[in-house]
């Protein structure tokens, strides 16, 4: 059956469901810095056998996501070592053979793209992907794309003089390929960001037109999620966002934050008035699954800031870090959760 797309406070993934441990060496992934450039050494069956191991991997995700009682559907990025390497790396103008190297938003240096030349998408990256989840599901379905502007500062920049030109082909880059999703049958698409959140002077000179360039021409119901960083890396949360009210002035529908962890004054969502509102309520740093009455209260905090009807409930952020059962645990609390107030409403 359908979930009706009008269901008050549906529920979502931000984006990545855990990997089974027979699919990622999840000790491998949990040491390091998420990956940038290609990392296959990630994968535990050999590549003659991946893409079928993934697409296995996938209709557990999606099924998983049925039977927690999601509305909206993910591919659970299953077939993605992080959440933008595999787009990055994909494009023109990039040279994956010699990476560079660029800071990661902790402060530590991490292999990165290295761009030799002008980026240009060569090839539809994700359309596959759509079309998989979307044979394999009848409720709506949401695919992420990493941002322009935070695939800009993924990278080690050796072509342009501008670094907002990079930002701007990235953006270009990623138009195509969202118009390209939403033909392949997507119905949400959301554009990543979260370095809008940790450089916020620099989104501030270019990132939302850039992303307003991501979006030009774009026809269909569109994120943003910017985020303070996986919790199972970035362990200290700041009281609130740094780059956040600038999302008013964009196209974009929805933005998608965090509040769980943190404990965000939703305050803030008030100067949001015209966008929905992704709230993320799981709080990812801890392995305690929430019971559906913390969910329910992380929900009504929101509500004084924000209509109801603006609302979509989710994680704070991609389950990938959590150990799988305790991911399944997290998305029936948080169903759990949203069905107290949706009760609570009606």
């Amino acid at each position: 059956m359908v979930r009706a797309s009008n269901t008050l406070l549906p529920t979502s993934l931000v984006g990545s469901y855990a990997q089974p441990d027979w699919l990622i060496d999840r000790e491998k992934l949990a040491e390091r810095f998420p990956p940038r450039t290609r990392a296959t050494e990630l994968w535990r069956v050999g590549p003659e056998w991946l893409r079928q191991a993934q697409d296995d991997a996938t209709i557990i995700a999606i099924r998983e996501q049925e039977e927690a009682g999601l509305d909206i559907i993910t591919d659970g990025e299953i077939r993605r070592e992080s959440y933008s390497n595999r787009f990055a790396t994909a494009l023109e103008g990039v040279d994956i053979d010699n990476p560079g190297t660029a800071l990661d938003r902790s402060g530590h240096p991490n292999p990165v793209p290295r761009i030799v030349g002008k980026i240009r998408r060569k090839h539809p990256i994700q359309v596959d992907d759509v079309k998989f989840l979307r044979a394999n599901t009848d409720r709506r379905i949401k695919i992420t794309v990493p941002g322009p502007f935070t695939m800009s500062q993924q990278a080690q920049n050796d072509f342009y003089d501008d670094e907002a030109a990079l930002a701007h082909d990235y953006a270009e880059a990623v138009n195509v390929e969202i118009k390209d999703l939403f033909a392949a049958g997507a119905d949400v698409v959301q554009i990543d960001e979260p370095y809008m959140q940790a450089r916020p002077e620099k989104a501030r000179e270019f990132g939302v037109d850039v992303l307003n360039h991501a979006l030009d021409g774009v026809e269909g119901d569109t994120a943003v999620h910017i985020c303070f960083g996986y919790a199972a890396i970035i362990h200290e949360r700041p009281e609130g966002y740094s780059f956040l009210p600038e999302f008013a002035g964009c196209s974009v529908g929805s933005v998608s934050i965090e509040t769980a962890q943190s404990g965000l004054d939703c305050a803030v969502l008030a100067s949001l008035p015209d966008k929905r509102i992704i709230l993320g309520v799981l709080d990812l740093s801890d392995q305690e699954i929430e019971s559906a009455e913390t969910v329910a209260e992380r929900i009504r905090r929101a509500l004084p800031h924000c209509a109801s009807e603006r609302l979509i409930i989710a994680p704070d952020c991609g389950l990938k870090y959590l150990p799988r059962e305790i991911a399944f645990g997290k998305m029936q609390a948080m169903v759990a959760g949203a069905d107290i107030v949706r009760h609570e409403l009606k």
